[in-house]
C-alpha cells in the first residue's frame, strides 16, 4: 500500500521525459552493436552527459521556488527575496565547483582512461588515441533532448520547482552523476579486462540504462513526495 501511495505521489511524472531517455539511452546500444563505437567512445559520451546534468541543474537552481518539507507563512511570504539571494551566490558557485569537477573528469576520461584500457587489452583496438570526438560531439543534441523533456515536462510543467529550493538543487546532482560515474567505470574496466568483446560492451550500456532509470523514477517520486507535504500545485511554469 505504502508503494502505491509513493507512485500516486509521481503521477506528475511525464511519459514523454521517461520515452526520451529510453530512447536516447538507446543510442549507444545502436552504436556498439552497428556502428563500432568502441569503449572509450561510449564513456566519453557518459562523461558528456554529466554536462548536460550540470547545465539543467543551473536551471533548476534558477527556478526552485520551494520552501522546503517544512514551510510557514513567514517562510512562503519571503521565499521570493530569500531564493533571489541564494541564486545570486548559488548559480555562479555550482558553475566553478561542477565545472572544474566535470573538467576534470573529462581530463581522465580523454586521456588516462584510453591508456589504462591499452594495458588491458595490450594494444591493438585499446590503442590510446582517445574516444572518436565526432561522435561525442554528434551525441550532443539527443541528450540534451533527454534532459531537457524532463526538464520542462517534470519540472517546469509538473510543478516540480514548487517543492525544492536552489540549495536542494545545488546538491541534488552530485548524487546522481557519483553513481553513475562510479558504475560506467567499474563496468568499463571489467568490460576492457575481458578484451572488450560486443557482448560485454551491450552490457555495461544496458547497466547504465538501468541505474539511470531507475535514478530518474527515484527522482521524481521523491519530487512527488516533497510536492504532497509542501501542498505544492502542479503545472503552471514559474515566470522568469
Amino acid at each position: 500500500m505504502q508503494q502505491l501511495l509513493t507512485f500516486q505521489r509521481a503521477s506528475h511524472a511525464s511519459p514523454v521525459a521517461m520515452g526520451t531517455l529510453l530512447l536516447v539511452n538507446a543510442i549507444p546500444l545502436i552504436g556498439v552493436l552497428f556502428l563500432g563505437w568502441d569503449l572509450a567512445t561510449v564513456v566519453a559520451t557518459y562523461w558528456l552527459e554529466n554536462g548536460v546534468i550540470g547545465l539543467f541543474a543551473i536551471g533548476r537552481i534558477a527556478t526552485a521556488s520551494g520552501t522546503g518539507i517544512v514551510g510557514s507563512a513567514f517562510a512562503a511570504a519571503t521565499q521570493s527575496r530569500v531564493g533571489g539571494a541564494e541564486r545570486f551566490f548559488l548559480v555562479p558557485f555550482f558553475c566553478v565547483h561542477y565545472g572544474m569537477f566535470w573538467f576534470v573528469h573529462g581530463i581522465f576520461v580523454w586521456f588516462a582512461l584510453p591508456a589504462m584500457f591499452a594495458a588491458f587489452g595490450g594494444g591493438g583496438a585499446f590503442a590510446p588515441v582517445g574516444p572518436n570526438a565526432g561522435v561525442v560531439l554528434a551525441m550532443g543534441l539527443p541528450l540534451l533532448l533527454s534532459h531537457g523533456a524532463s526538464f520542462v515536462f517534470n519540472w517546469l510543467g509538473g510543478g516540480e520547482y514548487r517543492a525544492s529550493t536552489p540549495a536542494a538543487e545545488m546538491a541534488a546532482p552530485y548524487v546522481r552523476v557519483v553513481i553513475l560515474h562510479l558504475t560506467i567505470i567499474f563496468g568499463a574496466f571489467a568490460v576492457a579486462f575481458l578484451g572488450a568483446p560486443v557482448w560485454a560492451m551491450v552490457v555495461m550500456v544496458a547497466l547504465k540504462t538501468g541505474v539511470d532509470v531507475a535514478a530518474h523514477l527515484a527522482e521524481r517520486r521523491r519530487a512527488g513526495v516533497r510536492m504532497v507535504l509542501t501542498g505544492a500545485p502542479t503545472g503552471a511554469p514559474p515566470a522568469v
